[in-house]
C-alpha cells in the first residue's frame, strides 16, 4: 500500500481551495473598501465663529445697512452693482458685505454647471455614494463648527441647529447611501396578456441642470439635502440661497465643492447664486434649467411657478402651512407636553412643518392652555454664541427671528386678536433683550380659542406663537384642522393609535404624524397639498422627481416572437369589414368578461385574420 492516503490528498485540496477563496474575498473586499470609503478633506472654519471674532453692532440692521454705514462696505464697491449685508439677527453683529450676483454672472454659473454635468451623468452610483459618504463623515466630524455657522447667520440656538440642521441632514445622507440606488435603478413593469411577449422597464435618467431656491430657516439642511439629491440623480445644480443667509450658504457650498474636489469630481457641478429675489428670474426662466425646487412663501412660489411656464420647467413647491395638532379626548397631556413645546418653539417657530395650532377637546382645553402658557413663559431668548468679552456661554431656549421685518405684522395680528377678546398669555410683541437690544426677538405667546375664521387662526405665523382651539366632536376637530387654505402637515395625539390613524386619513394634507413631530423617516415623501404647494421632496418620490423616467420596451423572446402587423390590418387596408371584425374579435379575446366569450372570439380572430 502507498504511504499516502487518498483522503489526506482531498483534505489538502479543500484546504488550499478554502485559502484561495479567502484570498480572493480579501482582495475583493479590500478593493471595495478602498473605492467606497469616505475621502477626507479640509474646509477651514470661518473667523466669524472663532474665539477672537469681534464685529460692529449694526443699529436697525437690514440687508442694505451698508448703504447707511460706510464702515460696513467692502474696500472696493463696483459701480452700479448691488450688495448684501450679512449680520447675526440674534446680536446684530456685522458678518460681512457681499456682492450680489448679476444676471450675467447667474447665466455664467448655469453654463458652468451644464458643462460639468456632461461628465457627471456618466458616473456610477458607487462614485456618487462616495461623495455623499465623504460629506457625511466631514459633517459628523465637524458638526459643532457647522452648527455654529448656522447659528451665527440665523440666530438659532445650538440645540436647534443640532436637531434641525445636523441630525436630519445626516439621516438624509444615510438614506441616499443605503437606498438611493434602489430608488433609481431600472424598474421592470408588468405586461398585459396581449403584450406578454414584451418586457417594459423604466430607466430614471438625469435631467441635466436643476435649480433649488431654498429658504433661510435651515441653511445647512436646505442646501445639503437639495444638492445631494440632485447630484445623486446625476444632475448638476444651481442653488439660489436666501439673501438672509448668504454668508453661511457660501461656506456650506464651499464644503460641498471641497468634497467634490477631494473625490476627483468637478466642483463646478454645484453653483451658488446670491442675489435679491427680484433678480432671480434669470434662473427661473432659463431654458437650461430642467427642474426647480422651491422652498418658501406662497406668494414667491406663485411667481416661481409662473416664470417656469416659459419653458414648461417642472417644479416642486414647498410653500406655507398652518399645521394643526388634534388632541383626541382623554389624551395624557403630561405625556405629550414636551413634544408639543418642541413642535412650536423649535427654531423660534420658524419651521416648515412646525405646529401652528392645537385642536383639543373642550374637556381638556383649560388644562392644556395652562400647561403651555406656564412653560412658554419660562423660555429664555438669546444668542447661543458667546463673544470674546462675555466670558461665558449663555444658556438660551429660543434664538432670534431671522429679522425684524415680520415683527410688526405679527404684533398687529396678535393685537387684533386681543382686541376681539381672545385669551392671550405672553408678550405678543417684539422682546427687547437686556443686552442684545438690536436682536430680532419675539416673546413666546399663547393664544386661546380664537374665531376659526380670524386672521390669527388662518394665517401662517411662522413665529413662537401657540394657537389653541377647542372642539366637542371629532367631526368638528377635523373641520377645524381642514379649515385653512393650507395642507402641508398635521399631527394627531391620542390614547388609541388606531383611532389616530382614522382621523389622520381624513385630514387634507401631505403628511400626518401620529404622536410625534416632524417626518420620522427620510424614506417618506415630503410635501403638501392645497396652497402648501405640489410635488414631493425626499424618499423615492423626491429623488425620482429630479430624473426623466424613460420607458423602454423590448422583446422578451426576440429569437422567437417579434412584433408584426397582421395582414388584415396592414396598409393599404384590403377590407374595412374584415379588418373591423378582426379587431372586434381581438378585443373580446383578451378583455371580455367570461372565458367562453374569449374562446369564441379566438375562433373569430383566426377566421378573420386572412391567413
Amino acid at each position: 500500500m502507498s504511504d499516502y492516503d487518498d483522503d489526506d490528498g482531498l483534505d489538502v485540496f479543500y484546504l488550499l481551495s478554502a485559502f484561495f477563496a479567502l484570498g480572493i474575498w480579501l482582495v475583493f473586499s479590500r478593493y471595495q473598501t478602498i473605492h467606497n470609503r469616505a475621502v477626507p478633506f479640509r474646509h477651514p472654519a470661518p473667523d466669524q465663529i472663532g474665539p477672537r471674532f469681534s464685529a460692529l453692532k449694526i443699529l436697525g440692521p437690514n440687508l442694505e445697512s451698508h448703504l447707511r454705514y460706510a464702515e460696513l462696505r467692502p474696500p472696493f464697491m463696483a459701480e452700479g452693482r448691488r450688495y448684501i449685508t450679512s449680520y447675526d439677527p440674534a446680536t446684530a453683529y456685522h458678518i460681512g458685505t457681499y456682492l450680489a450676483d448679476s444676471e450675467t454672472e447667474i447665466t455664467e454659473k448655469i453654463m458652468r454647471a451644464t458643462q460639468a454635468q456632461k461628465q457627471w451623468k456618466t458616473t456610477t452610483f458607487r462614485d456618487r455614494k462616495r461623495v455623499v459618504r465623504s460629506l457625511k463623515k466631514w459633517l459628523v466630524d465637524n458638526q459643532e463648527t457647522c452648527a455654529k455657522v448656522a447659528c451665527r447667520d440665523t440666530g438659532k440656538t445650538l440645540l436647534d441647529a443640532a436637531l434641525g440642521e445636523i441630525l436630519v441632514t445626516c439621516a438624509k445622507m444615510d438614506w441616499l447611501i443605503n437606498h438611493g440606488e434602489g430608488a433609481l435603478k431600472p424598474e421592470t413593469r408588468h405586461s398585459s396578456l396581449l403584450m406578454c411577449y414584451k418586457t417594459g422597464r423604466v430607466h430614471y435618467e438625469p435631467l441635466g441642470v436643476v435649480a433649488a431656491i431654498v429658504s433661510w430657516n435651515y441653511p445647512l439642511h436646505s442646501t445639503f439635502s437639495t444638492v445631494l439629491a440632485a447630484l445623486f440623480a446625476g444632475n448638476a445644480i444651481v442653488v439660489k440661497c436666501s439673501e438672509h443667509v448668504v454668508w453661511s450658504s457660501m461656506w456650506f457650498v464651499g464644503a460641498i465643492k471641497e468634497c467634490l474636489r477631494a473625490c476627483k469630481q468637478d466642483p463646478e457641478l454645484v453653483q451658488l447664486v446670491c442675489c435679491y429675489p427680484e433678480d432671480a428670474e434669470v434662473l427661473t426662466r432659463s431654458p437650461f434649467i430642467k427642474h426647480i425646487t422651491f422652498i418658501g412663501s406662497e406668494d414667491v412660489g406663485r411667481k416661481v411657478a409662473m416664470a417656469a411656464t416659459q419653458h414648461l420647467t417642472p417644479c416642486t413647491l414647498e410653500l406655507g402651512g398652518k399645521d394643526p395638532a388634534i388632541i383626541m379626548e382623554n389624551t395624557d397631556l403630561q405625556r405629550w407636553i414636551s413634544v408639543l413645546m418642541r413642535a412650536f418653539f423649535q427654531n423660534s417657530g420658524q419651521n416648515c412643518v412646525g405646529l401652528e395650532r392645537i385642536i383639543v377637546h373642550s374637556s381638556q382645553y383649560e388644562e392644556l392652555y395652562a400647561m403651555m402658557a406656564e412653560r412658554a413663559m419660562e423660555l429664555r431668548p438669546g444668542s447661543a454664541l458667546a463673544m470674546p468679552d462675555d466670558g461665558f456661554v449663555p444658556v438660551v431656549d429660543c434664538g432670534a427671528m431671522i429679522n425684524t421685518d415680520r415683527l410688526e405684522n405679527l404684533q398687529r395680528i396678535i393685537s387684533n386678536a386681543r382686541d376681539a377678546g381672545v385669551q392671550i398669555d405672553g408678550e405678543g410683541k417684539r422682546r427687547i433683550h437686556p443686552y442684545l437690544e438690536e436682536g430680532a426677538y419675539f416673546g413666546p405667546t399663547v393664544v386661546g380659542n380664537p374665531d376659526p375664521f380670524s386672521e390669527i387662526a388662518q394665517a401662517e405665523l411662522f413665529a413662537p406663537v401657540v394657537v389653541i382651539m377647542k372642539y366637542d366632536t371629532i367631526d368638528e376637530a377635523i373641520d377645524l384642522a381642514n379649515g385653512t387654505k393650507y395642507g402641508l402637515g398635521a399631527s394627531v395625539f391620542g390614547p388609541d393609535q388606531d383611532e389616530c390613524v382614522k382621523v389622520a386619513k381624513r385630514l387634507e394634507c401631505g403628511m400626518v404624524r401620529s404622536t410625534t413631530l416632524g417626518c420620522s423617516t427620510q424614506d417618506l415623501p415630503f410635501g403638501g397639498t392645497k396652497m402648501s404647494g405640489y410635488g414631493r421632496m425626499s424618499g423615492p418620490e423626491g429623488l425620482r422627481a429630479l430624473t426623466n423616467p424613460k420607458a423602454i420596451v423590448t422583446d422578451r423572446f426576440a429569437w422567437l416572437v417579434q412584433t408584426s402587423i397582421p395582414k388584415v390590418v396592414d396598409y393599404p387596408i384590403r377590407s374595412a369589414v374584415q379588418s373591423w371584425a378582426f379587431m372586434h374579435a381581438l378585443v373580446e379575446m383578451f378583455y371580455a368578461d367570461g372565458w367562453r366569450t374569449r374562446i369564441r372570439a379566438l375562433s373569430r380572430v383566426l377566421k378573420t385574420s386572412g391567413r
